[in-house]
Order: structure tokens, then C-alpha cells, then sequence
């Protein structure tokens, strides 16, 4: 991989976590939203990436790929996806404007502690994409310092 192509790798990186970032700040801000547009509890949202790749026909990918070779160009967002996996909370609460004929509310699925978390791994990962782009433009302007002297 030439240095050049590690600074595209390391930008769609560090784009996709931060929008990562701000879906799981979304989340956080939700925590406690029982009514939505639609009247339901807001549902948390969960990013999902995939690798960008180069185009697929090109004598150059397919020659690489047969290698065994890395042809990837970073990450993309796949898509943003409702979490249907983790339950709604049911509160008790007769006095709540949303609560049921029971008495009972219904709030998000949003567990603070595991957003908190995705917010660290997803800063992290920021982090670690920003130390790689300045790394690559550190051995960039080496190879150009080479030429001065």
C-alpha cells in the first residue's frame, strides 16, 4: 500500500467513527424519549461498517486479489439500523402523560453504560486512525526531506 492511499484509508476511518460517534450521541440523548413522531418509545440505533473497495474489474484488483493481497480502500457506514434485539424497559409509573391503562411506561432500549462504552471504543478507534494519518504524513515529508540534502 503506497503512503498516499494510507491517508484515504485512515480518513474513511476516522468519518466513520465519528459518525458512529454521533448516532451513539443520539442514542445517549433518546435515553428517556417514550413518545416519538410515530407515538412509540424511541428504538437505539447501531452503526455497521463495510470495507470500501476498489473497483472489482480492473486488471490491477483482480491481479492483487489473486495474491492474497490487501485491496481494500478503508471503511464505509453500511447503514443505520434499528436495535430489535435488546427489550424495551417497562417502568411502573401511573402518573407519566404515556403510561398505559396499567399504569406501566415504556422506555427506550438504551443502556447508558453500553453507549458510554461504544463511545470509548468508537473514540479510540477515532484515535488510532488519527495516529496512523500522522504517522503516514510524517514518513511523507521524510521521503521529501531525503531530496533537499
Amino acid at each position: 500500500m503506497s503512503v498516499f492511499k494510507s491517508f484515504g484509508v485512515n480518513a474513511s476511518g476516522m468519518t466513520a467513527e465519528r459518525y458512529r460517534m454521533d448516532i451513539i450521541s443520539q442514542n445517549v440523548a433518546n435515553a428517556n424519549t417514550t413518545r416519538t413522531e410515530d407515538g412509540t418509545p424511541y428504538k437505539r440505533k447501531v452503526v455497521t461498517f463495510r470495507e470500501k473497495t476498489t473497483d472489482p474489474t480492473t486488471f490491477g484488483t483482480i491481479f492483487a486479489k489473486s495474491r492474497g493481497m490487501d485491496v481494500g480502500d478503508g471503511v464505509k457506514v453500511d447503514g443505520v439500523y434499528e436495535d430489535e434485539v435488546s427489550e424495551m424497559k417497562r417502568v411502573y409509573d401511573p402518573s407519566h402523560p404515556d403510561a398505559d391503562e396499567d399504569g406501566y411506561v415504556w422506555y427506550p432500549n438504551v443502556d447508558i453504560v453500553t453507549e458510554m462504552t461504544n463511545m470509548i471504543d468508537a473514540t479510540r478507534a477515532y484515535e488510532a486512525n488519527a495516529t496512523a494519518f500522522t504517522s503516514s504524513k510524517s514518513m511523507a515529508m521524510k521521503g521529501l526531506n531525503i531530496g533537499q540534502t
